[in-house]
């Protein structure tokens, strides 16, 4: 049993092999390219215009519209840990 597992799983991976290749080709005739690294992809079309905040006793994360600190009881030791990008 422990043969055909061993020899099924390499066979897919031979197939996702071949498949990727594939796509490659086609991609190379086509002309057609994946997206560059660092380039950012947009979903949505606008930036993120929200603020992450953590409770370390609560271990939550809440998001906000503004800069200010969440109001949720019993909770007030909120830290910043995301905001948005810059810029805009």
């Amino acid at each position: 049993m422990y043969r055909g597992d061993r020899r099924r799983k390499e066979d897919q991976r031979k197939a996702k092999q071949e498949a990727k290749r594939a796509r490659k080709a086609e991609r190379r005739e086509n002309g057609a390219t994946g997206p560059e690294m660092g380039e950012p992809l947009t979903a949505g079309g606008g930036e993120s215009t929200e603020f992450v905040w953590f409770s370390p006793s609560k271990g939550r994360t809440v998001t906000t519209p503004s800069a200010a600190p969440p109001t949720v009881d019993e909770i007030d030791d909120w830290t910043l840990i995301s905001e948005p990008p810059a810029g805009g």
